[in-house]
């Protein structure tokens, strides 16, 4: 039996760069994929003393890419740290948009998944975006690993609707749950997969009308 499907689609992926090359990066997806440039944060914490990001948003109409780079001040950035581990415009996390992010959520948990902080809830001009972030797939630094992102975008069948956009908000939050993890040393995985039944196994793939 299978179970319910959670999820609609890629939402946006976020790429850390490394420093001094997010100009880089923004022109080979602008340019060369033709993605559009629809938010630019150039410091999410202008009065933090001790470190920050950039993020820069890329829409390509049914799915965005975010370009973060580490700021570096009194220590060194998380991003700086997850690209100094994984290489420049390493994929730090892939978003996912879900039908209904709460009932997600309760599925996850007893399921055995565990989020990173609050779910955050903002109005990004089309009306109410909830989002999630999740610890790291594997354990770790919060800094140093990748992690999924779930949100729930309401109502956004409409072509003016599907368009995806960020605000500075999504970068302070995001950030702050990240440094507050490394701050913890908060490094428990994701998903605590003890919880996989011992006699699961792989089911027949079942064929989706229109594909090859």
């Amino acid at each position: 039996m299978y179970a319910m499907q959670h999820l609609k689609r890629v939402d946006h992926v976020t790429y850390a760069c490394a420093a001094g090359t997010i100009e880089k990066w923004a022109w080979f997806h602008i340019e060369v994929e033709g993605g559009t440039l629809i938010n630019r944060i150039d410091d999410v914490r202008p009065d933090d003393p001790n470190d920050s990001m950039k993020i820069w948003c890329i829409d390509y109409g049914e799915f965005g890419v975010a370009l973060i780079e580490g700021i570096d001040r009194a220590r060194q950035s998380q991003v700086s740290a997850f690209a100094e581990r994984h290489g420049d415009h390493a994929v730090q996390h892939v978003a996912y948009d879900t039908y209904d992010l709460e009932k997600f959520q309760e599925h996850m948990k007893a399921m055995g998944g565990t989020p990173r902080g609050e779910t955050l809830v903002r109005n990004d001009g089309f009306g109410i975006l909830k989002q999630m972030f999740a610890r790291g797939y594997e354990e770790g630094s919060a800094a140093e690993t990748t992690f999924p992102e779930y949100v729930q975008r309401p109502n956004n069948e409409t072509p003016e609707e599907v368009a995806i956009t960020f605000a500075e908000e999504t970068g302070k939050g995001f950030y702050d749950q990240v440094a507050d993890a490394v701050e913890q040393e908060d490094d428990a995985p994701f998903f605590d997969f003890s919880r996989m039944p011992a006699d699961w196994s792989v089911p027949e793939p079942t064929p989706i009308a229109g594909t090859r």
